[in-house]
């Protein structure tokens, strides 16, 4: 049993404590149905679902999402892309779990990085 059928279009505006985005949400119901489908309990589905509801749960930038793609296609480590891009691999890591922005001049490289892979090698040698 999936979740998403105890999720109703309201095609109205958010008045209800108990709506996400015009639609009803019984947490309660969604949280045993997801806890069901998963065959154990999940200690923090309920304020997950809670946060969602109220719109403050974890979003992904596209910036984090080009770092990991590009980590994913190269194999690189952190470790390997901070050397890699000149740059310590605490912040690699704030950026790649959201702590702060990726900066343009490294979105910029990322992009160039997963587009021509074969830059690294120039990386390397610089």
């Amino acid at each position: 049993m999936f979740w998403w059928p105890f999720i109703k279009n309201q095609n109205r505006p958010i008045s209800n404590p108990h709506t996400y985005r015009g639609h009803n949400m019984n947490i309660e119901k969604i949280a045993k149905a997801i806890e069901a489908d998963a065959g154990q309990s999940l200690e923090d589905l309920r304020q997950s679902l809670a946060e969602m509801q109220a719109s403050e749960g974890r979003t992904t930038t596209k910036g984090q999402i080009l770092l990991r793609t590009v980590r994913t296609k190269t194999g690189l480590s952190q470790q390997t892309l901070a050397q890699y891009i000149q740059t310590p691999v605490a912040t690699l890591r704030d950026w790649e779990q959201g702590r702060f922005p990726v900066p343009g001049g490294v979105l910029c490289l990322l992009t160039l990085i997963n587009n021509h892979p074969e830059l690294l090698a120039e990386l390397q040698a610089a």
